[in-house]
């Protein structure tokens, strides 16, 4: 995929490597590789935390830099369920935390889809971020948590008075139907 050294490194949590390699002036430490994944990207899916640290110290690392696919190192570790990298990229003010991928999907949207309860809330208690923010499809995060029955999550998201409950999708149905079918099937 056209990988440096680096981005070896810091996919694979080398930290002491990383350190080395940063140490050259010969690096470019923000240059991504043919899916447009930089080291930070790699290093935040992976969930290594303390290479994330070191490569967000860099001042020539974009750390809301997107691949080919829209998705920010952010988005990358949400999916992966990596907490403390999620924690150590939203101390970055240069990080936008409800940014979408190309399909419309945000770091909230893919937490809730996963079930991340503890970034769902890491998430929520952010002002920048729209809880009710829909995807391409239409699809809320509300909609995905009663989906795939996230009952944490929508109990969350229905806590907060900026989720419309009855916000349909782009095929007009609700986003609770899901869940209200599932309970009168039981």
């Amino acid at each position: 995929m056209g990988d440096t050294p680096l981005a070896w490194a810091a996919a694979n949590g080398h930290e002491e490597v990383v350190k080395i390699l940063l140490e050259r002036d010969d690096i470019e430490p923000d240059k991504p590789n043919r899916a447009g994944r930089t080291p930070l990207w790699s290093a935040a899916s992976n969930g290594h935390e303390a290479v994330v640290k070191m490569l967000l110290r860099q001042n020539d690392v974009n750390p809301d830099r997107t691949s080919w696919f829209g998705q920010t190192p952010l988005w990358s570790a949400v999916a992966n369920g990596h907490g403390g990298v999620v924690g150590a990229l939203l101390e970055r003010d240069e990080v936008n935390p409800d940014k979408p991928n190309w399909y419309g999907q945000t770091p909230l949207w893919e937490a809730v889809c996963n079930g991340y309860e503890g970034i769902v809330k890491i998430l929520l208690e952010r002002e920048d971020v729209n809880p009710d923010n829909p995807d391409l499809d239409g699809r809320t995060p509300l909609r995905l948590a009663a989906d795939n029955g996230h009952e944490g999550v929508v109990k969350m998201l229905l806590g907060r008075d900026d989720v419309n409950p009855d916000k349909p999708d782009h095929g007009s149905r609700p986003a609770l139907r899901q869940l209200t079918q599932d309970k009168t099937n039981v």
